[in-house]
């Protein structure tokens, strides 16, 4: 048992970034998978795959305006997501991980959402005959887009103070720049130059992250002492219970419960102005957190 236990953790990204319905629900069921595929030759780039047109279908299903299609949705959206537990997890249990992985599993997420905007907007436009609905549609998406973004950056630089290993998936701006420069041209270079979009992105919103992250390594180099790494993880992840907000468990659980009332307007205006506010809180207070390591 002790045995399972310890192959169940070395799966996890960090027990740390890890938020309850994950730790109870998806990761229990990906683990449990991940397991079962692990010598089978499926790779987690394939279930990756896999999981972006499960996740996809939930457009179309949201999209028809019948309460049964509603919970075929929902029951897809949790499948996707479990697809999506398990592509991390048996790479982590296989160590078949990529960067190209990395990118199609960002990308995965985003598709679905994709779907469901777009999905949401043609069902209200044809139950009202209003198409202001897709300008909502891409206000949403660009909002999601931002959320994530800088979600994951945050759950990655927490995964980094903890140690090397568990943030090697911590890259600055120069580092994915030369990868681009090195890959030859056709879909990988494609896919890295969407990486490096994305990072400038995340680079670009923290500037005060970016001062303190050049002034230890000036100080340290790659070795921060470990109290420095324990004390930013411990403020770190007092943040965790805002930014789990905007993570898929975060906004789904809001999503099923409009979704399943019959007002899916309201997702919209709850992606846009409840999670927008949520966001710019995260940011101006990791900001801050940050800013107090600038002086050590």
């Amino acid at each position: 048992m002790k045995e399972l236990n310890k192959e169940y953790e070395a799966s996890l990204k960090s027990i740390e970034t890890e938020n309850f319905i994950d730790r109870i629900f998806y990761r229990p069921i990906g683990f449990q998978i991940a397991r079962a595929l692990r010598n089978t030759g499926v790779t987690p780039n394939m279930i990756t795959i896999i999981s972006i047109f499960v996740g996809a279908a939930t457009g179309f299903l949201f999209y028809q305006d019948e309460f049964i299609y509603t919970v075929y949705g929902i029951i897809c959206l949790i499948c996707a997501n479990i697809l999506d537990c398990v592509d991390g997890q048996l790479a982590r249990l296989t160590g078949i991980k990529s960067k190209i992985g990395r990118i199609l599993d960002g990308l995965a997420g985003d598709i679905w959402f994709a779907s469901i905007y777009i999905g949401l907007a043609l069902r209200l436009s044809h139950q009202t005959g209003c198409y202001w609905f897709f300008a909502l549609a891409v206000m949403s998406g660009m909002s999601h887009l931002l959320q994530a973004n800088i979600t994951d950056y945050y759950k990655t630089l927490h995964l980094y103070f903890i140690s090397k290993e568990k943030g090697a998936e911590f890259q600055s701006l120069e580092q994915v720049v030369e990868q681009h420069k090195q890959t030859q041209y056709g879909i990988t270079k494609f896919f890295y130059l969407l990486y490096r979009w994305y990072t400038l992105i995340q680079v670009k919103a923290t500037p005060v992250l970016q001062l303190m992250l050049r002034n230890l390594h000036a100080k340290y180099g790659d070795d921060f002492p470990q109290d420095i790494r324990t004390d930013f993880r411990k403020q770190s992840k007092q943040l965790m219970k805002y930014i789990d907000l905007m993570t898929f468990n975060g906004r789904t659980i809001v999503m099923f419960i409009i979704m399943l009332s019959g007002y899916v307007w309201a997702y919209y205006l709850y992606e846009i102005l409840v999670l927008n506010t949520v966001l710019f809180f995260c940011m101006r207070r990791h900001e801050n957190i940050c800013r107090s390591f600038l002086n050590r």
